[in-house]
């Protein structure tokens, strides 16, 4: 009779045979597909826990979850149906919406209203939200009206009720896709991946490397309208970025150039030469706020606020000679590969 123990090496053998076979960790793989109006798409080396087919299901299902709560494309969304409710009632919001929504009102205390996401109104008027998008600038009296309806101190979320003071229209456009950044970075984690690029619509965050131990490395574009020109090549390492700009989104009378991006305490898009703000954060979900209010702010006040802060920000500003490029001191630490994020 043979005995087992000799039985036993063969199988060792053969396990160690296949474990050398398999190339996962030196292998990139790539998932992507559609989402919130643009696309998504993660690349990871390693095995998922329960397979790829089950991570690209995890993925669409956690992506949706975050469309039925904060798209104001679908009228059956949670703040779809908080911009629908009469005056006093309140809406019962998810952990993650909450979770949101509070990020977004931090930052709106921070930067004294530059960045308000009560601001749908104006942005409907303007025609960069769901209402037809339009070629001309509104009226004062429109815009003034539309603007008497944004305050972001109108909210009130108690737990998870958030009450509609009357009139509000919340748009989280500013932000969730940062939190659908992060979010699909948990569903990667929880599958066992820890080395992994996520990407939705140009907002990214980064776990871990590439095979070989080569770091992550994403492009910033310079803000020209209708040229794909890179500016700056970034290593990404257990950080997130997020860039926001009006080069890509915007519309144009008689040599003026009216940009998504609106100031709500005037009511009208932003004037300055700030061409597009990037911002390094460990959240994606903050990095996506914070380079919508920074761009709001402007180049002088944005900058004053990164540096008291200590915030990785790179600005572009358009010039008289082509785009310049100012950055924080911690922004290029990073650069530099002296430091990490925040």
């Amino acid at each position: 009779m043979t005995n087992p123990v000799f039985r036993l090496f063969p199988l060792l053998a053969l396990l160690a045979l296949l474990a050398a076979c398999d190339d996962t960790t030196d292998r990139l793989s790539a998932l992507n597909g559609p989402t919130m109006g643009t696309t998504w798409s993660v690349k990871f080396t390693g095995t998922p826990t329960d397979g790829v087919p089950a991570l690209r299901q995890s993925i669409e299902a956690a992506l949706e979850q975050v469309n039925a709560d904060m798209s104001t494309y679908r009228e059956d969304a949670t703040i779809s149906r908080f911009n629908r409710a009469e005056a006093g009632r309140a809406v019962t919001v998810s952990d993650d919406f909450a979770r949101v929504l509070n990020e977004a009102l931090t930052i709106s205390a921070d930067t004294d209203g530059a960045y308000d996401v009560t601001i749908g109104p104006l942005v409907n008027l303007w025609g960069f939200g769901p209402d037809p998008e339009r070629f001309e600038p509104p009226p004062q009296a429109e815009v003034d009206a539309a603007r008497a309806r944004v305050g972001w101190q109108k909210l009130t979320l108690n737990g998870d009720q958030l009450t509609q003071p009357g009139g509000v229209y919340l748009d989280l456009s500013s932000i969730a896709k940062g939190f659908a950044v992060d979010k699909v970075a948990g569903v990667m984690e929880q599958a066992g991946i820890r080395n992994y690029l996520v990407e939705i619509g140009g907002e990214l965050r980064a776990s871990g490397g590439k095979p070989q131990g080569q770091p992550w490395r994403v492009a910033v574009e310079r803000p020209i309208p209708g040229v794909r020109q890179m500016d700056k090549v970034i290593a990404l390492r257990d950080l997130s970025i997020a860039t926001s700009g009006d080069y890509r989104n915007f519309f144009e009378v008689d040599g003026k150039v009216y940009s998504h991006t609106i100031d709500p305490r005037t009511g009208y898009p932003v004037g300055h030469q700030l061409g597009s703000v990037t911002v390094l954060h460990s959240s994606c979900m903050v990095a996506d706020g914070l380079a919508t209010a920074l761009t709001v702010l402007g180049p002088e006040k944005g900058l004053a606020f990164a540096r008291a802060r200590e915030l990785p920000v790179l600005f572009i500003v358009r010039g008289d000679d082509g785009p310049e490029e100012i950055m924080t001191d911690a922004f290029r630490r990073i650069l530099e590969g002296e430091a990490g994020g925040n």
